[in-house]
């Protein structure tokens, strides 16, 4: 799937399609306004992928401590970009 595929999807499908990791699948729930069940989705994976998700999350809601560990579980550093750009380039990495 491309970028412009994902994002398509979010525009009109109902569900995200049920081959994309956890990661994938809480960035399509926030893309469509539901952050929490974006936030229990990214939950589903462990790996620095689920991190980086939960730390975007974490800082979309405003909550900068617990965003600045779930980055540091990740391996990241906060960024310094738009949350827009940011949601964009952790998909951009993940389709790649």
């Amino acid at each position: 799937m491309t970028s412009a595929e994902f994002i398509q999807s979010i525009e009109n499908d109902p569900q995200p399609a049920s081959d994309l990791g956890a990661p994938l699948r809480a960035l399509w729930w926030d893309a469509k306004g539901d952050w929490d069940r974006a936030h229990e989705v990214c939950q589903e994976d462990e790996g620095s992928g689920g991190a980086w998700v939960h730390a975007y999350l974490h800082r979309k809601e405003g909550d900068e401590g617990n965003a600045s560990y779930w980055y540091s579980r990740a391996g990241r550093k906060k960024p310094s970009v738009s949350l827009d750009e940011e949601w964009r380039a952790i998909v951009d990495a993940m389709l790649t």
